[in-house]
C-alpha cells in the first residue's frame, strides 16, 4: 500500500467531497477516485459512504481514519528524524585509521585542538591494508585517512595521485616479547645467531612489514625468523606475543604500559626499534567543506600530535 493513498483518504476524510480532495492532492478528480477504490479494494471492504452528502465515512472508514493518521504521523516524524541525522552525518569527518591508531593516537591528537574537529572513526576501516585507505579516500567512502608511514626508505610504492598529506607525528616499532622468569626476553633479537626466532608477523603485503625489513636490512642484521602467524592488526600480534608464543614489532604507544609494568620486556636494544610517521591524508576532489576547514587549520598552524 503506497503512502500517498493514506493521505488522499486522509484529504477525503477531511473535505468531505471528491473534487475538493482531488484538488488539495493535485489530481484530477478521475485519478483521485479511482486511487480511493484501489485503496478499498486492497483494504477489502468500503471505507466511504457515497450515498450521503456530504460523503461520510463507514464505521470501517473510521477505523481506518485513525490508522492513516497514525501512520502518516509517524512517517512525519521519522522524516524529520533522518533528516536531522542526515545534517548531523553531513558535519562529520569520517577518519579510516588502524585500530592501534584510533584508540592510541588519536584521542591524544585530538586533545590538542582548542575545538576539536568533527571527527568519528570509520570502523570498517581498521582490518585494511594501506592501498585500501587511498582507494576508500577516491571513492568517497571516507573523507581522511590516518596511517603509519616509514621514516625511511621502502620497497613498497603506492598510488597518492590526487593526494594530500600532512605528517602529524611520530611512531616507533618495539621488538617486544614475554618475559622469564628473570624478567629477561622469552625470544630475545640478541640472540638471534644462536636458533631461529618465532616471530608473530605482520601481513607480508603491508607498509609495516616492508619497514621492519628495510631497517633490519638497513642494520646488516637480518635475523633468521620462524613466522607463526601474520596479521593486519596490531593488536592481534600483541595478544599472541603476551601468551608467549613469539616475538613481535609493536607501536611504542601500545605497549608503553605493559613495559613499564613488565608484562612485556624488549626483545632487543634501541637500535632494533624501526622509527615510523604517523601520517594524514585527503583526496583532494572531496566536497566535504569541514574536511576543507580542518585541513586549513592543519597546514596554517602547527597541532601537538605527538
Amino acid at each position: 500500500m503506497e503512502l500517498r493513498w493514506l493521505e488522499d483518504f486522509i484529504a477525503l476524510a477531511r473535505t468531505r467531497h471528491f473534487s475538493r480532495a482531488a484538488e488539495a492532492q493535485n489530481v484530477t478528480q478521475p485519478t483521485f477516485s479511482r486511487r480511493i477504490k484501489l485503496l478499498e479494494e486492497e483494504m477489502g471492504t468500503t471505507l466511504i459512504n457515497r450515498q450521503t452528502l456530504p460523503l461520510s465515512l463507514t464505521p470501517a472508514g473510521e477505523e481506518f481514519l485513525a490508522l492513516c493518521q497514525d501512520v502518516t504521523r509517524r512517517v512525519a516524524t521519522t522524516r524529520e528524524r533522518l533528516g536531522q541525522l542526515a545534517q548531523t552525518d553531513a558535519g562529520r569527518i569520517r577518519l579510516a585509521a588502524p585500530q592501534s591508531l584510533l584508540a592510541n593516537f588519536l584521542p591524544e591528537w585530538l586533545a590538542g585542538f582548542a575545538s576539536a574537529p568533527p571527527v568519528v572513526p570509520y570502523l570498517r576501516a581498521t582490518g585494511w591494508l594501506v592501498d585500501d585507505y587511498f582507494q576508500a579516500l577516491r571513492r568517497n567512502e571516507c573523507d581522511l585517512a590516518l596511517c603509519y608511514w616509514p621514516a625511511g626508505p621502502c620497497s613498497l610504492s603506492f598510488d597518492t595521485e590526487g593526494l594530500d598529506e600532512v605528517t602529524l607525528g611520530e611512531e616507533r616499532l618495539v621488538p617486544v616479547s614475554q618475559p622469564d622468569a628473570d624478567g629477561r626476553p622469552r625470544f630475545s633479537l640478541e640472540d638471534a645467531g644462536r636458533r631461529p626466532l618465532p616471530l608473530i608477523a605482520y601481513h607480508p603485503r603491508g607498509l609495516i612489514d616492508q619497514s621492519i625489513r628495510a631497517h633490519l636490512e638497513s642494520l646488516g642484521e637480518m635475523p633468521t625468523f620462524s613466522v607463526l602467524n601474520e596479521s593486519i592488526q596490531s593488536g592481534n600480534i600483541r595478544e599472541l606475543v603476551g601468551l608467549g608464543y613469539g616475538l613481535g614489532w609493536l607501536p611504542k604507544r601500545t605497549v608503553q604500559a605493559a613495559l613499564s609494568a613488565g608484562s612485556l620486556v624488549p626483545a632487543g636494544g634501541i637500535r632494533w626499534e624501526v622509527p615510523l610517521q604517523v601520517r594524514l591524508y585527503r583526496h583532494r576532489g572531496n566536497p566535504h567543506s569541514a574536511v576543507d576547514a580542518l585541513w586549513l587549520r592543519l597546514t596554517t598552524a602547527p597541532v601537538d600530535g605527538t
